[in-house]
């Protein structure tokens, strides 16, 4: 340290050299101990012998640090360990407690603090730690505690600032995000369910004072489940009222009268649903929409730059919302509550679970009438004896139900992995309802999952169920199905999904029209919800089911275009499947009459949660858009552009992290843990593996938990115990770090966020409101860029 060339490039300014070094008289050239052999001795060396008074200060550390590396080279090859009393490991435990202890005491912890116990740990002294620590508590006694809470919770914030440029005109934009907005609330309030946070505008100030007292006020986190089962609970003499309406389906959605005589229809009861014409008009508003260039601009610009941001907020928060969530005692991403919302129940177990438990029903149920086959009975044993199989020769190969690289992209062979062994009648008799064993098998498994996730305490599913729309007792036998096997979990809610197979049941001759097939689906439950006593098991069995699903392969093609030319249901005789959306619509209108009977009975109302955006056409998420309370899968939303034909992408395309970043209220779901995962905790599995592909962080993974939880259709006194008594309340107000483990400042930061896009979507149309400009001039603008 300190030489500097000289002019000419050597040292001689700085160090006298001996003439013969300088080039003198009698200088010799010196070969360089770094040339290689064979260099010229004309070529330029350093010299040989430039000796200071440091070189011996650096003898000694090279050899020291020579010595200290043999000596752990040494440790790590030698063959034993430390003994149990080594002052090493005493000491490391006792910096451990003490920063333990400090973390729990000092509340209040300022740059100089927070410098000064980083370097605590690193003294030895007993008397120093002490004397820190006292130092440390003297100065909290004299902080406040509501200031405590604002610093605690206070983070970085990237703000902007100039002008907006968001590369589209102003006076499009507010007219058009504004009609978005509006008509998103406008078709969805009507059949939702339970009031979820929705916050739709800044009622209050996103830096608006906390409010800590309020927050750490005490509440028990395990909702009080009653002890007897709620399927013994009922009383059938004690049924609700019977009303004594009249029901009749019109152009497909049924109308309610308030007497038997539905030919007088002054006596129609006035349970609004959404339009046909408006609903069509929307969907062709927002077609027209998400193919204008500026709009997809925008958007696309503010996606980006939501991603962003969150990327610079984890960069300059991550450390404080770890250290908040370190905070929390007991608290981990282990013990908060998260739930499953996309699982088929006939897909609930893993492969290994449903192979041990066919051995055990040919153990023990051998010589058991399982299934008819031409009018003849057939045992168990018989149906194997058919296969040439014992219980010997089943494995989980041979059961072949988990799904590989093969079932990608072909939804075909995908729905074969349900057939154990590839044989249906094996699925019929294991994980169907409706059999000749009236579903005890797969009431059993079922129930065993239930036990599963009841001992994991903190895990939670909505299963799905289906309704086919075949017959008009379907939802009976479901229900008897349920309520005689006593299949109920406080763990577990029922989702039930209805498959899109109108154009098989028609070429089968099963279904005259596709309202014969709404009138199945949908009469049973206005019955039940008129007449409980007719309907006892249905009516019980309703009180568990959060809501309805619409599934099938959305990469078919659809070889019709829904809109006001398309046939009602009624004279919907051909045998091609109507559209997504023809599904979607009528589904949503009957389930919106259906939600305002039942509220007004105080019964359980519904929601609709389809599958929709995992492949197929993109007016598939418009439709979802507008209709339904959340959706699963959403695949297609990582492009604007349509995309054809993909069922499902692999983790490292998932583009879950992508909608994380930029806000999106997402969550983490198992689909088909028989399919796809090999342990008893599918969910659990789940989060491990997007963690390891993502590189999520803990408080990443605890926001997914407590998203599900709020996704799901648990009810609101549950989740209240679950996520906190104010978590109908807009950002941190409504998050108890203490039951969810996700930092105020995360949620802070998701909620302010949000109020910022709506400030600017407000301002716009403030802004807009002095040059207005026609909604005609809209949809021309937008067509005419297409």
């Amino acid at each position: 340290p300190g030489f500097r060339p000289g002019p000419a490039g050597d040292f001689a300014d700085v160090v006298p050299l001996p003439a013969e070094l300088r080039g003198g008289p009698g200088a010799r050239p010196l070969q360089s101990a770094w040339s290689l052999p064979g260099t010229p001795h004309s070529l330029k060396h350093f010299p040989v012998d430039l000796r200071t008074s440091m070189d011996g200060k650096y003898k000694e550390i090279a050899e020291e640090l020579f010595c200290r590396s043999l000596a752990e080279n040494e440790m790590r090859t030698a063959p034993y360990e430390f003994p149990e009393e080594s002052p090493i490991e005493q000491l490391e435990e006792r910096r451990q407690r003490l920063e333990r202890q400090i973390s729990q005491d000092v509340k209040l912890e300022p740059d100089i603090l927070l410098r000064a116990k980083q370097d605590f740990l690193k003294i030895d002294s007993a008397a120093d730690l002490q004397l820190l620590k006292e130092q440390n508590d003297s100065l909290v006694d004299h902080v406040p505690k509501e200031r405590e809470a604002l610093l605690e919770r206070e983070f970085q914030r990237v703000t902007i600032s100039g002008e907006e440029k968001c590369g589209v005109s102003l006076p499009l934009t507010p007219l058009v995000t504004r009609r978005c907005l509006c008509g998103r609330s406008t078709w969805d309030c009507p059949s939702r369910a339970s009031a979820r946070p929705r916050p739709g505008t800044c009622r209050s100030s996103p830096r608006s004072p906390w409010r800590p007292v309020a927050m750490r006020r005490y509440a028990p986190v395990h909702p009080p489940f009653a002890e007897q089962h709620p399927y013994e609970m009922w009383d059938p003499q004690n049924m609700p009222a019977d009303l004594g309406f009249g029901l009749k389906m019109v152009n497909g959605v049924v109308h309610v009268y308030t007497k038997q005589d539905i030919t007088d229809k002054s006596t129609e009861l006035d349970l609004p649903y959404p339009d046909l014409q408006e609903f069509i008009a929307d969907m062709n508003f927002l077609m027209a929409l998400i193919i204008n260039g500026p709009i997809k601009s925008f958007c696309y610009r503010r996606l980006q730059y939501l991603s962003n941001k969150f990327q610079m907020h984890v960069l300059l928060n991550e450390m404080k919302e770890l250290a908040a969530q370190k905070k929390v005692p007991h608290r981990d991403f282990y013990n908060i509550r998260k739930v499953d919302t996309h699982i088929h129940a006939s897909s609930c177990m893993n492969q290994k679970h449903l192979l041990r438990f066919i051995k055990r029903a040919m153990k023990k149920h051998l010589d058991e009438i399982v299934h008819v086959e031409k009018g003849k009975e057939q045992t168990l044993k018989e149906v194997f004896e058919t296969m040439n199989l014992t219980a010997y020769d089943l494995s989980v190969d041979t059961l072949d139900v988990h799904a590989d690289r093969n079932t990608f992209h072909r939804f075909d062979k995908f729905n074969a992995k349900y057939n154990p062994i590839g044989e249906s009648i094996l699925r019929e008799i294991f994980i169907k309802t409706d059999n000749r064993v009236s579903g005890k098998y797969f009431a059993h498994i079922i129930k065993e999952v239930m036990a599963d996730l009841e001992e994991s305490k903190y895990q939670n599913a909505e299963l799905r169920l289906s309704i086919y729309g075949r017959s008009r007792d379907e939802w009976d036998k479901l229900a008897r199905w349920a309520v005689s096997h006593r299949v109920h979990s406080n763990n577990v809610r029922w989702l039930v999904q209805v498959p899109r197979l109108f154009d098989i049941y028609r070429t089968k001759k099963q279904l005259a029209n596709f309202q014969e097939m709404l009138e199945n689906i949908f009469l049973p439950l206005y019955e039940a919800t008129i007449h409980p006593a007719q309907h006892p098991e249905l009516h019980l069995f309703l009180e568990h089911v959060d809501g309805f699903d619409s599934v099938d392969d959305e990469s078919k093609p659809e070889h019709h275009i829904f809109n006001l030319d398309s046939p009602l249901p009624g004279n919907w005789v051909e045998e091609d499947n109507p559209p997504y959306s023809y599904y979607l619509y009528y589904m949503y209108a009957n389930m919106t009459v259906l939600n305002h009977l039942r509220r007004k009975r105080g019964f359980h109302t519904f929601v609709l949660r389809p599958h929709c955006g995992e492949a197929g056409p993109i007016h598939h998420l418009v439709s979802g858009f507008m209709v339904s309370e959340n959706i699963s899968h959403g695949l297609l939303l990582r492009k604007a552009p349509v995309l054809q034909y993909l069922l499902f992408l692999s983790y490292h395309r998932n583009p879950l992290p992508e909608y994380l970043s930029r806000g999106l209220m997402v969550s983490l779901s198992t689909d088909d843990p028989l399919q796809f995962h090999f342990t008893k905790e599918p969910l659990m599995e789940e989060y491990s593996i997007a963690t390891q592909v993502w590189k999520l962080s803990s408080c990443d993974m605890c926001e997914l938990a407590r998203n599900s939880v709020l996704m799901s259709g648990f009810s609101h006194k549950v989740k209240s115990y679950w996520l906190g008594p104010n978590y109908l309340k807009e950002g941190p107000e409504g998050n108890d770090i203490r039951r969810t483990n996700v930092p105020d400042i995360r949620v802070s930061y998701r909620f302010e966020t949000l109020c910022q896009e709506l400030t600017l979507i407000t301002q716009a149309v403030q802004s807009a409101e002095l040059e207005p400009i026609q909604e005609e001039d809209v949809l021309t603008i937008s067509l005419g860029t297409h």
